[in-house]
């Protein structure tokens, strides 16, 4: 029988290789989409009608990492756009010049826009069609935008497939292919 000690030694150990494991597991990556500990179903009311569609969100490249936006199918908003993760992307209708984007600041951290690091790519699975080009924002980083409007993540959505942002502010709105 271990002693009371030694227990909480190894349940003290275990933690800390989980935190360990989480931390280093975060790594670098093209978003700034919100953190999440791993998908889980969104209700039923946001839930897509089905998955987004079967090319993965990213692949390694020689060149650096490929970001894969991708398709998702919902039976009340229609097609839209998903980018890491399967994390809902969303425009901003203020955001009129092409490649060019206005939320900056608070709206950023609320909003956090699909950006790309170092040699990163994003290219469009089966069934997207439009243009797929990166901009430089006024932080310097390099944005994603879909057909020339900047795509974001939404700080709400939890979990592929939220929509959460969907209508909001009448500014927001699910990017569509």
């Amino acid at each position: 029988m271990l002693s009371p000690i030694r227990s909480s030694t190894r349940v003290l150990a275990a933690g800390v290789i989980l935190l360990v494991a989480a931390a280093c597991s975060s790594g670098g990556g093209a978003t700034n989409a919100p953190a999440t500990v791993a998908p889980s179903a969104a209700p039923a009311s946001v839930a897509p009608s089905t998955a987004p569609s079967e090319t993965p969100s990213s692949e390694p490249s020689a060149a650096g990492e490929v970001y894969t936006l991708t398709i998702v199918k919902d039976a009340k908003l229609g097609d839209f756009l998903a980018g890491e993760d399967g994390k809902t992307l969303y425009t901003f209708t203020p955001d009129a010049a092409p490649n060019k984007s206005t939320c900056n600041g608070e709206c950023a951290t609320n909003w956090p826009p699909l950006v790309l690091e170092g040699d990163e790519t994003a290219v469009g699975a089966t069934g997207v069609s439009g243009t797929i080009a990166t901009f430089a924002r006024d932080d310097g980083s390099m944005q994603v935008s879909y057909n020339g409007k900047p795509v974001y993540y939404f700080a709400g959505d939890k979990a592929a497939g939220d929509t959460n942002g969907q209508g909001l502010a009448d500014k927001w709105f699910v990017a569509k292919p």
